[in-house]
């Protein structure tokens, strides 16, 4: 198995309440990450992680309102560090883009709402989508219309079966002609319908 060389979060968004920013900090604590807690004059917040060999990952959360935001990059080597970031995004629903890199491509991860919902790997060569999110709730309602239509058919079909009955049994030839003329109607709406 590949070893993974680093992890990017090339962009990076996550909206903390006051009580889930305690959550997000206390979460490293709890994993051992050796970190600080910068409180900025406006308010806002630096959070400083020790990644390997003594290099700073830096997460500067700005201050809105009652929310703390997260937007920004960094980059992690620590594998701890990785995996609580991971936790993170996915807890607080977060959205990221993030690279993890290996000596010959690249793994991009896509996430929305905390949720990964494409993955795509990246080499020299070219890239390949290995993962990426459906949207079951929209087939399903793609499906419900399609049986709107069928259920739309069965109806005409319905109006053409009674025009046809009450064709056969009249003698007139005007209330013939105008019942032929809804059967034209109705047959060009079933052939679109059915297109």
């Amino acid at each position: 198995m590949a070893m993974r060389l680093a992890t990017e979060y090339v962009k990076t968004r996550m909206q903390l309440t006051e009580e889930q920013f305690a959550e997000f900090i206390q979460m490293f604590v709890n994993h051992q990450a050796s970190l600080q807690v910068k409180v900025l004059e406006n308010g806002n917040h630096e959070v400083v992680l020790q990644d390997d060999a003594g290099q700073d990952v830096i997460l500067s959360f700005e201050r809105k309102w009652n929310y703390y935001v997260l937007q920004g990059s960094c980059r992690i080597t620590n594998m701890n560090l990785v995996n609580l970031m991971r936790k993170a995004v996915s807890s607080f629903k977060g959205s990221a883009i993030v690279h993890r890199i290996y000596s010959s491509y690249t793994m991009v991860y896509q996430y929305e709402r905390g949720t990964v919902v494409k993955i795509t790997e990246m080499r020299d060569t070219g890239q390949k989508v290995i993962y990426e999110y459906r949207d079951t709730a929209g087939e399903l309602q793609q499906l419900f219309q399609k049986d709107a239509v069928e259920q739309e058919i069965g109806m005409i079909q319905e109006q053409i079966d009674g025009l046809l009955d009450l064709r056969n049994s009249m003698t007139e030839t005007e209330i013939r002609r105008h019942i032929d003329g809804r059967l034209k109607a109705l047959t060009h709406r079933l052939f679109v319908l059915e297109a």
